[in-house]
């Protein structure tokens, strides 16, 4: 990918690192398709007080000019991802990517809060799912692996449940958290969060676009502030 803004106006800097400390590990149980790449974000203030650029804001929609574009190529490679393990992206259920892909076409995607806004914008154009989770609400260890035929959980504030059988996830201690689809509510970030942990859910059926993704997505953080640090996989 070329090392350019968003609006394509020049060259920016590689994404600074966080200060030291002690970044959560992440085992990845083996997947013959998964191509995740994760890292921690730390933001100059709780999100609640941080404003999210113009910049930003504009790449909320699906014609702006952008590094990466999503294609029907993308979104079946994504649904053979999440297809894998026995999950059914369809209805409801489809990768994020494609939600919001169609929210931007009719104009409804809105601003949320700047690590979530930056997700969005990312996912939006690349067409890979994007989890973004407070590290605060997270129990360790984390892995990600496939759903088992009991796991669920609550993605929103009105109490809705997906059945997360089959499907490649993020958990805690506490459970699955996170994945291509939706996220949890009980890990999702607040006015109060101030570091997150990312994951891009990439596939290797479409080599380097996880790696150009994550470059991408950690530029425009940096543009915005933060400080990313890779997380230890293991």
């Amino acid at each position: 990918m070329r090392s350019e803004s968003p609006s394509g106006r020049g060259l920016v800097p590689r994404p600074r690192q966080a200060a030291p400390g002690h970044p959560p590990m992440l085992t990845i149980e083996p997947h013959p398709l998964l191509d995740v790449r994760a890292f921690v974000t730390r933001f100059a203030g709780p999100l609640g007080e941080v404003v999210t650029p113009a910049e930003v804001l504009s790449l909320l929609s699906d014609d702006a000019e952008a590094p990466l574009k999503s294609d029907d190529s993308v979104r079946e490679a994504m649904r053979r991802l999440l297809r894998h393990g026995g999950f059914r992206p369809t209805g409801r259920s489809k990768p994020a990517s494609e939600y919001l892909l169609r929210a931007a076409a009719e104009r409804r995607l809105s601003s949320i809060n700047l690590a979530v806004d930056v997700a969005n914008a990312i996912s939006l154009h690349s067409g890979l799912p994007i989890s973004v989770v407070d590290t605060a609400l997270l129990q360790p260890p984390l892995r990600v692996a496939i759903a088992g035929p009991d796991d669920r959980y609550v993605f929103n504030t009105a109490g809705q449940v997906i059945d997360l059988e089959g499907l490649v996830c993020l958990f805690d201690a506490g459970g699955p958290c996170a994945n291509a689809v939706k996220d949890a509510q009980r890990t999702k970030t607040g006015p109060a969060t101030r570091e997150t942990l990312s994951l891009v859910w990439g596939t290797k059926a479409l080599p380097g676009r996880a790696g150009e993704t994550e470059t991408w997505y950690r530029r425009l953080l940096e543009q915005c502030g933060a400080a990313t640090e890779p997380i230890i996989q293991a």
